[in-house]
């Protein structure tokens, strides 16, 4: 009798299952590791901000930053500090600069808030810090007349103090003019944009004739209303936005400005650096 053939095994079709659980599992465990990293980010973002707010309340940057970061600030001598991390480390350049930029502009920021206490409480200035630089923020209404360019003489006390600050460093300061969205045609002013370059023009007169600030270290800019720090939906918003920034450019902001002619090299004119 002849022996019968076993029949051939069915293709398993489900083979395909073991390999996609593998990469799921793989790719699980990725999401994990991202969402864990993230929440570490939180928490150290968290911390920088509670850092920064409580070193601008009490004048401390330097220190907090160094602490947040990891290291201390360790001097070798007058305007010379080096950055070091755990265990006396040197620090990379990209957090030597960060807290460099950061720390380079406060003893200004401290004098001016000081100096300009009762016009900052009036809500006639605004004294901030951003990443280019230093900014000092007038509001229109109590610098210039509603639709015009000429600076009010009342308020030559308080940017004498501004320009005082100015003359004691050599930082390069960009006067910049802001607009409300509502559009403005004078017949002095076809636009915003001419409004907005006519009142930074007239922040620039006032500064070199009256206060002696040198003429070559400043610069104007007109943004009109490209650039609002509020909303122009309401009244308030739009106040808010028609306003002239003074800026105290640092290292940071002068990486966009063009370099003065010369030879090739050569660095801008007014480095930045610290109030003394």
């Amino acid at each position: 009798m002849a022996r019968r053939k076993r029949p051939p095994e069915a293709e398993n079709h489900e083979r395909w299952l073991v390999s996609y659980a593998d990469f799921v599992t793989l790719l699980f465990a990725l999401f994990v590791m991202m969402f864990a990293n993230s929440e570490m980010n939180k928490d150290k973002a968290k911390a920088m901000s509670e850092g920064v707010k409580q070193a601008f309340e009490e004048g401390k940057m330097p220190a907090v930053l160094a602490g947040i970061l990891g290291g201390t600030r360790q001097f070798k001598g007058k305007g010379n500090a080096s950055v070091r991390g755990p265990e006396g480390r040197e620090m990379g350049g990209a957090a030597k600069s960060t807290t460099g930029q950061m720390a380079e502009l406060l003893p200004s920021l401290k004098y001016l808030s000081a100096q300009l206490e009762k016009e900052i409480k009036a809500g006639q200035m605004q004294i901030s810090m951003e990443p280019r630089g230093l900014v000092i923020t007038l509001h229109e209404a109590a610098f210039f007349p509603s639709g015009g360019d000429t600076v009010n003489v009342s308020s030559y006390s308080s940017l004498a103090k501004v320009a005082e600050a100015v003359c004691r460093l050599p930082n390069p300061v960009r006067l910049e003019g802001h607009t409300d969205s509502i559009p403005i045609r004078t017949a002095r002013f076809r636009s915003n944009w001419e409004l907005s370059a006519a009142r930074s023009i007239a922040m620039l007169e006032l500064f070199t004739t009256r206060f002696n600030v040198p003429r070559e270290r400043l610069a104007v800019a007109g943004y009109a209303e490209t650039a609002p720090v509020d909303s122009n939906e309401t009244e308030e918003g739009r106040a808010r936005n028609r306003r002239v920034d003074i800026v105290i450019l640092n290292e940071l902001g002068l990486r966009s400005e063009p370099h003065a002619s010369g030879s090739a090299g050569d660095p801008p004119k007014g480095q930045a650096a610290t109030m003394k």
